[in-house]
């Protein structure tokens, strides 16, 4: 019996085996990948969705599914916003000051008005809560 493997099959089969080692990796380093990020431990853990006493179980026994372990992911790092080059910044810019020209924007003063009216009204729900 001749079996015969194309190498699509082969760089497919590597990259599968190079994904699930580097699942291991994380979930054994979890820990230390927790402790080194700049974002809170308890929003981690508010936004995994996992009960306290439960996520601190798996943590300690390095067990979070790999459902979990993508929404933690997902939060370790804050958000990195892409850099731009000047020549793109400049081009947001005019995109920008055609779009408010052509009435698309929001005058200052009315954004200033709405922010008051939203921070009076803010107070007034809070006093009423003493």
């Amino acid at each position: 019996m001749i079996i015969f493997v194309s190498i699509f099959d082969t760089k497919k089969h590597k990259i599968m085996i190079a994904e699930i080692q580097k699942f291991i990796e994380i979930q054994n380093n979890i820990d230390q990948i927790l402790k080194n990020s700049p974002v809170k431990l308890s929003f981690i853990i508010e936004k995994s969705g996992i009960k306290k006493p439960t996520f601190f179980k798996k943590l300690k026994e390095k067990r979070f599914t790999p459902q979990e372990l993508l929404i933690i992911a997902e939060h370790v790092e804050p958000k990195t916003w892409r850099n731009e080059t000047k020549e793109e910044i400049l081009e947001s810019l005019k995109k920008t000051e055609e779009d408010f020209k052509n009435g698309k924007g929001i005058p200052g003063e009315v954004v200033m008005e709405n922010m008051r009216k939203r921070i009076e009204k803010y107070k007034e729900n809070a006093l009423r809560n003493i």
